[in-house]
């Protein structure tokens, strides 16, 4: 209960008032910037969450209220990156003197091959990669 996919069902499909109960734990346990970043990568709701971002001093039934009612009922699922593409995002960004976002992306297009090219370039040797 009070799972982050519970909220993001209500605000995605069922619009069901979720925060509007008695149970007062819906609201407390309602966490706006981890619903934000969840629905935010999608071309119909990045401007609403923009918006809704620059509202963050607003209470957390009135930030979920905005997007019950803000977004069209909509299957949205995006992939979490995976720890291994983390680990390998530092090396990217080393490499090519990258930012996070471009490295995120710079990790889509390179294929294992050429990261291991790169860690194998960055390798300073010793133990534990120290000299």
């Amino acid at each position: 209960m009070y799972e982050l996919k519970d909220y993001l069902n209500a605000i995605n499909h069922t619009k069901e008032p979720l925060l509007d109960s008695e149970d007062e734990l819906w609201e407390k346990k309602f966490a706006p910037f981890i619903i934000n970043k969840c629905v935010a990568p999608f071309e119909d709701t990045l401007m609403l969450v923009n918006e809704i971002n620059q509202l963050h001093h607003l209470d957390k039934k009135m930030q979920f209220d905005f997007l019950i009612n803000s977004l069209r009922p909509r299957k949205r699922y995006a992939p979490w990156l995976k720890a291994k593409k983390l680990k390998n995002l530092e090396y990217v960004k080393e490499f090519y003197g990258y930012n996070n976002e471009k490295a995120k992306i710079a990790l889509d297009i390179l294929s294992d091959e050429q990261i291991s090219a790169i860690k194998k370039r960055l390798y300073k040797g010793g133990r534990d990669g120290r000299n």
